[in-house]
């Protein structure tokens, strides 16, 4: 059975703040409570690809996490559309154009999906996070553990 539920994140760890998403998907794994279980599938990877659209099959809601350079301090949340753009030719999707493909495979609308973007400051190749965007990471956590479970978590 496919949990409801999903949470996708990517970035990067080793890549300074880019790991926000996956620092966020690791947080809400590790806090999720136990009436939660099985109900909510996580999903890491650096970035996201044309595959993931199989991934949004049979879900009711989806949560992207990643970092960003543009969103406002701490955190920005945005209602997903599905929309081909550039990103569909190269190596890695943007979040409306895997919601296109998704689409195009499956003839119907995508899921409800949400992007929460991480306001990022420094993306150094063997850096860790910063205190800004770590900060940042715990109020964007309190959103995505609402978005989780509304009734509080």
């Amino acid at each position: 059975m496919t949990p409801p539920l999903l949470v996708l994140a990517w970035g990067n760890l080793s890549r300074g703040d880019d790991a926000l998403g996956p620092l966020c998907l690791a947080a809400l794994r590790e806090q999720l409570p136990d009436a939660l279980q099985g109900q909510v599938e996580f999903l890491e990877d650096y970035q996201l690809q044309i595959e993931h659209a199989l991934d949004l099959i049979g879900r009711q809601r989806v949560l992207f996490i990643d970092a960003s350079l543009s969103c406002a301090a701490p955190f920005e949340v945005t209602t997903l559309q599905a929309a081909q753009d550039a990103s569909f030719t190269t190596h890695a999707l943007s979040p409306p154009a895997l919601l296109q493909v998704f689409q195009d495979l499956q003839g119907e609308p995508p899921p409800p999906c949400t992007l929460l973007a991480i306001r990022g400051e420094a993306f150094e190749l063997g850096e860790p996070p910063g205190p800004a965007a770590l900060a940042h990471l715990q109020s964007a956590l309190q959103w995505a553990r609402r978005w989780l479970n509304p009734d509080g978590f």
